[in-house]
């Protein structure tokens, strides 16, 4: 097991054997070339497997180098690398302790999860992030325009949520066009940068559309699942194949409660606050849409609601139910598209790749 201590210049690793004894240390630096190097030095043990601690910004091209070369992959998550470290015997920190705590970590779990090639989920997710970063830039702007627009006119009223309407920013302009001075002209640039900003973030949802209808169109289907919604799911789910059940994905999502176990309290449960708060965050919206008509959620809302549930508790129990759904919905569009025969074109740029490697 070779342990990895990642920084953006270089990558420390330590080699060890089954029964956690050191049996080699190298510092490589976080290119291409050191990469290569790392691999030649893993040649002299027979069967090797990379541990890289879970921050991928910094591991993301060395996983994808080791993967690209055939090597196996496990992902240590950053606590058990902390617990390892903490028990280790050599006292301090440095890189090859660290290291040392990653490769120890993996060879005490086994159930740790294997890193892939990033494939469609990983493009989806950059254009979700990338949205999701221009709306929140979109807001900023729009807030210190308002404070401008009142400033130099206080009568002027823009409608709520009006100032992502070309039809609103077309009249700010002709407004703006009759004031003077520099609060005037920042208030012109703002404007114009709104409108920016809206036809970047309309585009790449137009994108995201597309996207979603052929990877995903089962959960895009799914009453109440919007195109953000299905893109934020299918991007942080990333394969639901690596699921073992709807349970495990429901834990995951932060949607499965966690069991009380006390004394006479056996079989209660309280609020899980853990999982991918993003896909959590998803399916609420998924959640309240449907309570409000539309899908079968209000139907099922309204009979908890008659046994005595509060609204928000039957939100969470919708909430668990579309987590099934949804991956049921994932692992359907996964299936279809495996069933769907390769292209001529691409299996033959396949085979000339594998036959040039």
């Amino acid at each position: 097991m070779i342990g990895a201590d990642s920084h953006k210049r270089t990558h420390t690793v330590v080699a060890l054997d089954a029964v956690g004894r050191r049996l080699g240390e190298l510092t490589v630096p976080a290119t291409t070339a050191g990469h290569l190097r790392l691999v030649e030095w893993a040649v002299q043990w027979d069967e090797v497997c990379f541990a890289l601690e879970d921050c991928r910004h910094l591991t993301r091209r060395l996983e994808r180098d080791l993967l690209g070369v055939g090597q196996r992959v496990v992902r240590v998550p950053t606590r058990l690398m902390a617990g390892a470290r903490r028990g280790g015997r050599e006292p301090g920190k440095s890189d090859p302790i660290d290291a040392q705590a990653v490769a120890m970590a993996a060879l005490r779990h086994d159930d740790l999860p294997v890193a892939e090639l990033d494939g469609p989920a990983r493009e989806v997710r950059l254009l979700v992030d990338h949205r999701r970063d221009l709306v929140a830039e979109r807001t900023r702007i729009q807030s210190r325009l308002r404070w401008h627009l009142h400033e130099l006119d206080p009568t002027l009223n823009v409608p709520s949520r009006g100032l992502r309407r070309f039809c609103v920013l077309d009249a700010l302009v002709e407004t703006l066009a009759g004031h003077r001075g520099v609060l005037a002209r920042l208030a012109r640039e703002q404007v114009a940068r709104c409108r920016e900003l809206t036809v970047q973030i309309n585009q790449l949802e137009r994108e995201l559309r597309e996207l979603m209808h052929r990877l995903a169109p089962r959960l895009l289907a799914l009453p109440g699942c919007g195109v953000l919604g299905a893109a934020t799911l299918f991007a942080e789910t990333a394969g639901a194949s690596r699921f073992r059940s709807k349970d495990a994905y429901a834990r995951f999502t932060g949607t499965a409660p966690i069991p009380v176990w006390s004394g006479n309290t056996a079989g209660k449960v309280r609020l899980n606050r853990g999982g991918n708060r993003t896909a959590n965050c998803a399916l609420h919206m998924i959640a309240v849409t449907q309570a409000r008509g539309i899908g079968p959620g209000r139907d099922y809302i309204d009979k908890l609601l008659a046994r005595g549930k509060t609204r928000t508790e039957a939100i969470r129990l919708l909430r668990r139910r579309l987590s099934d759904a949804a991956f049921a919905a994932l692992r359907a569009d996964e299936h279809a598209k495996a069933c769907v025969p390769q292209h001529s074109d691409d299996a033959a740029s396949a085979a000339a790749l594998t036959a040039a490697a």
